[in-house]
């Protein structure tokens, strides 16, 4: 198409069309000269008594499952509201036919244990309250990991935990791996020894954690307010431009800073050296570290 946005004249006043949207619209005298609506989502209609069936066009493509959600399933229901009337005989069949199938979608132990992992992962997700974005990206990467070879000699619990933290790694999302050990089945080895095979083998674009990231999560959890945690932005910003945070735990060095923030002014609400620790599970030494390097700057 030569030129999408503009035609030559109107055929009302020889006016400029322009397309607005969907619709080509003259400037001079409005007149929507043509228009070009494709809704392209799935289509509802059922083309039985003109109800609506949302079952019609399935679920949509997703990477969490191994076969990308197009497999079939043999359900139990009845469709649109009517009653089964299958008996005997039939429903015994049927009752076969549903368990071959099934048996059929894993078709290989590569798969078994991508159902495995995705659902662990389907899990995680749900319990961290993170994001589908999340959950779609680690699933890609458990499957990466996998075409490497990786698994061998490895948990696929731990591969499915490693897989969430990378992920909330390279997209930036303030997450420890206590926080995941927490909820998963694997242990903080696991998780550690999955996650530096696809950091070495797959290399992952994971650099240093930003303290700043937990701030707004530790302030909520402190009851803190917004002018506490911009001030704890501020000495993080500070700590970091004199270099005294490499080697340290992010978590701890935001919580060491929202508390040094909270004692700087009496209308501010103040929390102890524990309450900041705890958040960050950290040892209460190490806010106290980081509160020194502040005062020192």
């Amino acid at each position: 198409m030569a030129d999408a946005d503009t035609a030559p004249d109107c055929p009302e006043c020889d006016g400029r069309l322009r397309k607005q949207g969907t619709e080509i619209v003259c400037e001079e005298c409005g007149l929507v000269s043509a228009e070009d609506e494709i809704d392209r989502g799935p289509e509802w209609r059922s083309f039985e008594d003109d109800d609506s069936d949302p079952r019609r066009t399935g679920a949509p493509l997703t990477r969490s499952r191994h076969d990308r959600g197009l497999s079939t399933e043999i359900g139990y229901g009845s469709h649109a509201g009517t009653s089964s009337r299958l008996t005997g005989r039939k429903r015994r069949q049927i009752a076969r036919l549903r368990r071959e199938h099934n048996r059929a979608r894993i078709s290989s132990k590569a798969e078994r244990n991508q159902v495995y992992g995705f659902a662990e992962i389907r899990r995680l997700t749900a319990l961290l309250s993170l994001p589908e974005s999340v959950r779609e990206q680690s699933c890609a990467l458990f499957e990466s990991a996998q075409s490497e070879g990786l698994f061998q000699g490895r948990s696929l619990e731990g591969f499915a935990a490693a897989a969430i933290y990378a992920t909330c790694r390279t997209r930036s999302i303030a997450r420890t791996t206590d926080e995941i050990t927490a909820v998963a089945r694997a242990d903080d080895a696991e998780l550690s020894a999955a996650y530096d095979a696809m950091n070495r083998e797959l290399g992952l674009r994971t650099g240093p954690i930003d303290p700043a990231q937990y701030l707004p999560r530790f302030a909520s959890e402190l009851e803190l307010g917004t002018a506490v945690e911009r001030r704890a932005r501020e000495h993080v910003e500070a700590l970091l431009e004199a270099g005294l945070i490499g080697g340290r735990n992010p978590g701890g060095v935001a919580a060491a800073c929202l508390y040094k923030a909270a004692g700087e002014r009496e209308a501010w609400p103040s929390i102890t050296q524990a309450a900041a620790a705890e958040v960050a599970d950290v040892a209460a030494v190490t806010i106290r570290a980081t509160v020194t390097n502040i005062d020192e700057l």
